[in-house]
């Protein structure tokens, strides 16, 4: 392995350290909805790799990426759809139609 592309994962991976601890607590659930594509990126790579790789080790982390990321876009889905039902408005409780008031 080269070691330049040691140092790019490092560096990365400080740089979104750095990124993520700057962002406040009240935007972390839009955002989810938003990592959901990168996800969706990393499903697409793992994908490569499983059906690319003949190495059984790649194959096995491919594949656990795959899991992984799946989990993950999945639970993306659920929080963003919770988040919005939160903005619905809600119905208006249903008037009496017998004529009797409480």
């Amino acid at each position: 392995m080269d070691i330049s592309l040691i140092v790019v994962f490092v560096l990365a991976s400080f740089v979104g350290i750095e990124v993520i601890s700057k962002v406040p607590a009240t935007l972390h659930t839009p955002l989810m909805s938003g990592s959901n594509a990168i996800s969706g990126i990393t499903i697409v790579g793992a994908l490569v790799v499983v059906g690319a790789i003949g190495s059984p080790w790649a194959k096995w982390i491919g594949f656990a990426a795959l899991v992984f990321a799946t989990i993950n876009v999945v639970g993306g889905f659920l929080v963003t759809d919770r988040m919005l039902e939160m903005f619905k408005k809600k119905e208006a409780p249903a008037v009496p139609t017998n004529g009797q008031a409480k």
